[in-house]
């Protein structure tokens, strides 16, 4: 199946279009101002400039797409017979990378000022429109994997027009002028400095799991097919667990900007019981109804079989990743983004591979495979943890000195 041995690159696709547009940084750098006082310049300048990062983030990845695919499919050690299909229907999804781009960079405007709403919906009419344009090239036009490929990247220029549609109707500061948009170094320099460690984390991850998609590719077919279904799980448990980390950084950084330490630590716990309690809930249901869920993208036995060795694995694990995560939210709240960042090159890239050439090589079974998960992040976790206890006492030195009055 072309599908599942593209997972793993599609998350280095992501990962470096986190680290070229930063979308993280529009939150972090004007959210709190927006909400204390009049909308300044600044943020405004700051929309601008966003929008010229996200043309130039898409076709970056654009240009990766069309000429890295097929050196970087046989990183993945992709089956010879599949090698063909896979490099053509990367090219063509990644033709929605500018697109993609671009609607990220509404995403992210729209978010900065609390508006989610048309983010969702806008996403879902293109999500819907996906599925249809599926059905329609694959079953009516017969075009199968570029069929696929194709609804893809229809769907998200679709996305992508809608909400830039919104952002130069916007009759407020964060209205996007295509007229006005050029770059300012120093602010620039800013939103790099605040994203890109947020998402060269992404990419971290990313390379990480190229060892294990390698690793689980050194199986045979059905490991590989049940290891795909199983994966199906991930960004559906993760992304709802990950709202919540998003949100731990936007309050904190809100709440610190506004000069409420009290609210700061709330935050962060808050967000923490949510992600861990929704983490667990659907991890345990994936635990206990994890062959009914791999019933959906396969009828065969033994392919469910494999993929409940996936299941067992990270269906109660998911939660652990919890306090990896959110705590790594609330040190870039605080806007410490590079130590966070290091420490997870340690816990969850070079420890997965050396987990990958020792434990894995050693035992090489897929439940050695897969408890490389839990384990990292629970190493991550207590490192982070112990960065973030330190970084927020230095941080809320400042609400507690003498403030000095002139006469």
């Amino acid at each position: 199946t072309i599908l599942s041995i593209l997972l793993a690159f599609f998350c280095i696709g992501f990962g470096l279009f986190s680290f070229f547009l930063p979308e993280d940084a529009i939150s972090l750098e004007s959210r709190w101002k927006y909400d204390r006082a009049e909308p300044s310049d600044k943020y405004i300048r700051l929309t601008r400039i966003e929008g010229v990062l996200a043309a130039l983030a898409g076709v970056v990845l654009l240009g990766i797409g069309l000429l890295g695919s097929p050196a970087l499919l046989r990183l993945l050690n992709t089956k010879d017979d599949l090698l063909p299909g896979a490099i053509l229907y990367l090219r063509v999804y990644f033709l929605g990378m500018p697109a993609l781009a671009l609607y990220n960079f509404g995403n992210a405007v729209f978010s900065s000022i609390g508006d989610t709403k048309k983010p969702l919906l806008y996403l879902s009419i293109a999500g819907a429109l996906n599925i249809l344009l599926n059905l329609f090239f694959v079953i009516v036009c017969d075009l199968s994997v570029v069929g696929v490929a194709l609804a893809s990247a229809i769907s998200q220029c679709v996305s992508a027009a809608l909400i830039l549609r919104a952002l130069t109707r916007a009759q407020d500061c964060y209205a996007l002028d295509v007229h006005q948009l050029h770059l300012d170094p120093a602010m620039t320099k800013r939103i790099l400095s605040l994203g890109l460690p947020a998402g060269f984390q992404n990419a971290i991850f990313a390379i990480a799991n190229l060892f294990i998609q390698a690793g689980v590719n050194s199986f045979d077919s059905l490991m590989v097919k049940g290891n795909s279904a199983a994966a199906n799980a991930d960004n559906m448990i993760y992304d709802c667990m990950a709202a919540f980390y998003m949100a731990c950084a936007s309050f904190m950084s809100q709440n610190y900007g506004a000069g409420k330490p009290d609210r700061v630590r709330k935050s962060y716990f808050i967000a923490l019981a949510y992600s861990f309690g929704v983490g667990l809930v659907l991890g345990g249901s994936l635990f206990l109804f994890g062959r009914e869920f791999l019933a959906l993208f396969t009828t065969e036995a033994a392919v469910i079989d494999a993929g409940m060795k996936r299941v067992q694995v990270m269906g109660l694990a998911y939660c652990i990743s919890a306090f990896m995560d959110c705590t790594i939210a609330a040190s870039r709240g605080l806007g410490k983004t590079i130590v966070p960042t290091v420490i997870v090159i340690m816990g969850s890239c070079v420890f997965r591979v050396i987990w990958v050439y020792s434990i894995f090589a050693h035992f090489h079974t897929i439940p050695s495979l897969y408890l490389l998960y839990p384990c990292s992040w629970a190493l991550t976790a207590i490192a982070e943890i112990i960065y973030f206890v330190h970084c927020y006492r230095d941080s809320m030195k400042l609400f507690h000195e003498p403030v000095t009055v002139q006469a």
